[in-house]
């Protein structure tokens, strides 16, 4: 019996937590991939919205250069329709002419209404002379008319070029923006990794010239002197046997920046810090002052034995930063220290 029940629980595998994991990580990919979709159709649409705007202003004003055009065209037809009826009407007022001259010639006689007819034929004669003027009129704001859109059209062409030209100008940016950040990539993993090679020596020399003492050590890519070899207790003020540690340190760091090309960017920082025992003074009001104090000193006196101030930096870090987190005096005492990081700019 309890073999079976045995059984029974090995076959009951629980299989809901992994669907979940697998679930929830598909559902995280498809949201990274939307947010990537609508950022993408953002700046398309952003791109395309300028270039809609610039194309409807230009056809804004060629629909009303062809609203004005099919005006004069118009206006031509009616100076035209004008000019036939004034045809016709002088052709009627010619006939009539002839015949009243014809019956001046066959009967001697009506030459007032003779003159009467020659004075009409005068006038539209003149009318029709007007209309022929208007109507020239007309087809010279025409063909201005035709001239101003051809120009708009050749300056659309020009602008839809220009878009182009802009696009293709882009691209070839981009292309060309990513050649140069991964190349800049390299050219930094390649700096740095040269900076990590020299410090490595260096603190391997740190090593030689320093010696196995107490209160020295080198965790990770960090030089670090206790501050009991370098201050009194409380105090900012460098003694005697911390200057003598100091004038060693100070030949290794000229003897580096010869060894180090001056194309890679490097500084040494000197990081000050303390233990969690409160300090209250008139000179140093808080542990923070009196870190930031001591690491101040220890850069102006390498500066004053010859490394160069522009390879050095201070900072200071109070308790906040603790290598042992706790509360005993072995504890402070390896919270007190000084620090020396060769780093990047």
């Amino acid at each position: 019996m309890a073999s079976t029940r045995s059984r029974q629980r090995m076959r009951h595998i629980d299989y809901w937590p992994g669907f979940v994991d697998a679930l929830s990580t598909m559902l995280l990919v498809i949201i990274f991939l939307l947010s990537v979709f609508m950022l993408a159709q953002f700046f398309l649409a952003r791109e395309v919205t300028g270039k809609d705007t610039a194309l409807t202003k230009l056809n804004r004003q060629i629909e009303e250069l062809s609203a004005l055009l099919a005006l004069e065209r118009s206006n031509k037809a009616e100076a035209e329709n004008t000019a036939t009826t004034l045809s016709a009407n002088l052709e009627a007022e010619q006939h009539d002419k002839a015949q009243l001259q014809g019956i001046i010639d066959s009967k001697g006689a009506g030459a007032q209404s003779a003159e009467a007819a020659d004075a009409r034929a005068a006038s539209a004669q003149q009318q029709l002379q007007s209309q022929q003027d208007v109507s020239a009129k007309a087809l010279a704001q025409v063909e201005i008319l035709n001239q101003q859109i051809a120009a708009l059209r050749r300056q659309l062409a020009a602008v839809e070029e220009a878009l182009a030209a802009s696009e293709k100008a882009g691209a070839e940016s981009q292309t060309k923006i990513a050649d140069l950040g991964s190349r800049l990539n390299v050219a930094l993993a390649q700096k740095v990794q040269e900076l990590a090679r020299y410090r490595s020596d260096f603190f391997g020399r740190l090593r030689q010239i320093l010696g196995d003492r107490p209160g020295v050590s080198v965790v990770g890519d960090r030089f670090i002197f206790q501050s009991e070899l370098l201050f009194e207790s409380s105090q900012a003020s460098l003694d005697a046997a911390g200057r003598a540690e100091l004038d060693k340190l100070a030949s290794a760091l000229i003897e580096l920046e010869h060894e180090i090309p001056p194309d890679i960017p490097w500084i040494v920082r000197v990081d000050g810090h303390t233990d969690k025992k409160p300090i209250q003074s008139a000179q140093y009001p808080s542990n923070w002052a009196l870190s930031a104090a001591r690491a101040i000193a220890v850069v102006q006196y390498l500066a004053s034995k010859g490394v160069s101030p522009q390879r050095l930096a201070a900072a200071g870090f109070g308790e906040f930063q603790p290598i042992d987190p706790g509360d005993s005096d072995e504890a402070n005492r390896r919270n007190r220290r000084i620090e020396l990081k060769i780093t990047e700019k």
